[in-house]
């Protein structure tokens, strides 16, 4: 059974029993329930979230499904009054300092995270405060801002940069410590199409080449394909419906809508031709894919 039909299967249960953790695992989220002080509840459970070593997973859902809350769990920022969440093996919210080394994380609102009066001085934050010798926080430094394209802005005032620059400074200095868990809430915002086709190849290589982990949310649906090796997807008020690849997720469109989230464009498509006509292609995610499908169901088609 596919994972997508594990969920499917068991969405309407109060909690899955999952399976035992891997050695690869990396975050669990068990059935936490989260109450906010406006009286807005969260309840993240029907399926544990898990990620694993060197895979990127997606979080979608819409606006008050819970993936911010989910997110601020994996920090530590929130702490779970029910469930569990563990992190490399450790609750985050009650020892934090275990593992804050090894995580590196750009918030939805990257002014919060920009403190200091320059550039160079933001991204060494982090090397600064555990302690390394100043010259090798330099050298982290310069390669941070190399890997993001942004070395020319080392002397500026983070404040006075554009919205995209701000989040790829966030991001530099997420990375100067060379996280093995990387974790974007909403990481396109703000960013150009070029920018963010060098942040979608550079996650990639980060999780592909690296091993790191990265979990990240976004309403960038139609990315998703080319972002994810994984995908959870959240119903409003925190339940995850659904688990599996992208293929396997938007292959239910039925599902992806009752979590009222909208299929990316290639998927509608397709699965429009599919009511029209049995014999068209599966769904496909990517232009590429597309193109092949349609030019081999052309093929396929009888002459007159």
């Amino acid at each position: 059974m596919t994972d997508t039909a594990h969920a499917h299967d068991h969405a309407t249960h109060s909690h899955t029993h999952a399976e035992p953790p891997s050695a690869d695992e990396v975050v669990r989220v068990s059935c936490v329930r989260h109450s906010y002080e406006d009286g807005t509840s969260v309840y993240l459970c029907g399926i544990d979230f898990v990620a694993s070593r060197g895979t990127r997973t997606v979080l979608l859902g819409p606006n008050g499904s819970g993936k911010t809350t989910l997110i601020y769990h994996v920090l530590g920022l929130l702490r779970a009054q029910e469930g569990t969440v563990r992190v490399f093996g450790i609750d985050p919210a009650a020892d934090w300092p275990a593992v804050r080394q090894r995580i590196g994380v750009v918030l939805q609102n990257v002014d919060e995270q920009l403190l200091m009066p320059t550039v160079a001085d933001d991204v060494a934050f982090s090397p600064r405060q555990y302690g390394l010798p100043e010259a090798e926080v330099q050298v982290r430094v310069s390669a941070a801002l190399e890997l993001l394209g942004i070395s020319e802005l080392a002397g500026r005032v983070p404040h006075d940069l554009s919205g995209g620059e701000k989040r790829k400074v966030a991001l530099a200095g997420a990375l100067v410590m060379e996280p093995q868990l990387l974790v974007l809430d909403e990481p396109f915002e703000g960013l150009d199409p070029s920018a963010r086709s060098g942040l979608v190849a550079l996650i990639e290589r980060l999780s592909h080449e690296q091993g790191v982990t990265v979990v990240m949310s976004t309403h960038d649906i139609d990315s998703v394909a080319e972002l994810a090796d994984y995908v959870y997807a959240l119903k409003p008020g925190g339940e995850i419906a659904l688990r599996g690849t992208p293929e396997e997720v938007f292959a239910h469109a039925d599902l992806v809508a009752a979590s009222n989230i909208k299929p990316p464009i290639l998927a509608e498509l397709f699965a429009g031709l599919r009511e029209r006509d049995p014999g068209s292609p599966d769904v496909v995610l990517t232009v590429d894919q597309a193109i092949d499908a349609l030019s081999d169901w052309k093929a396929c088609e009888p002459r007159g």
